[in-house]
């Protein structure tokens, strides 16, 4: 399978549309009385978290303040993307938010984006960020993904994101280990 990678450019964001980003999770990480849980939820999520529109603004948004946008195509068709804030902080100021990776349903587990998040990763460490933060979904597959590729639980809470969604797990990748 030839899966072709490459920068997004503002013009194309309205094609995430051409991806399915459905997810089926039987089961999700909560905080039940202080402790991190994976709880049965059965919840077919339709489309994008928190709507399409609200992640084509954010998309657009990333690349008007200089941020990174990497897309997957396969046979011409927009398979999968990734972007990362431009905006740094943290108490050294070093930290990036991997804010967005997707992958359309029907090619996830093909490595699209174990290849995404490396490829955005190196970028984001050629800018001067040390880490990624991530404020992952709770399914229990996203949070295999991210554990499998070496992130682990976040070291410094970024508050204002973790407020935005508290089911989140809050996630780092260090850049030194690339």
């Amino acid at each position: 399978m030839e899966v072709i990678y490459r920068t997004l450019e503002l013009d194309e964001c309205n094609r995430i549309r051409e991806m399915d980003a459905s997810q089926y999770i039987a089961r999700a990480w909560r905080d039940i009385n202080g402790s991190r849980q994976l709880i049965e939820i059965n919840y077919q999520e339709p489309d994008f978290p928190n709507g399409f529109e609200n992640h084509l603004t954010n998309l657009i948004n990333t690349i008007s303040t200089c941020g990174i946008v990497l897309g997957a195509f396969y046979k011409e068709h927009l398979v999968g993307f990734c972007s990362v804030d431009n905006n740094f902080f943290g108490d050294k100021n070093k930290y990036v938010l991997l804010d967005q990776l997707f992958i359309s349903n029907e090619l996830r587990g093909k490595g699209i984006g174990r290849n995404l998040f490396f490829m955005a990763a190196k970028m984001a460490q050629n800018k001067g960020a040390d880490k990624f933060y991530i404020c992952a979904g709770s399914a229990e597959e996203t949070i295999a993904f991210y554990f499998s590729i070496g992130c682990e639980e976040a070291k410094e809470i970024n508050e204002e994101l973790y407020q935005m969604d508290t089911r989140d797990y809050q996630l780092e990748y260090d850049f030194t280990k690339l």
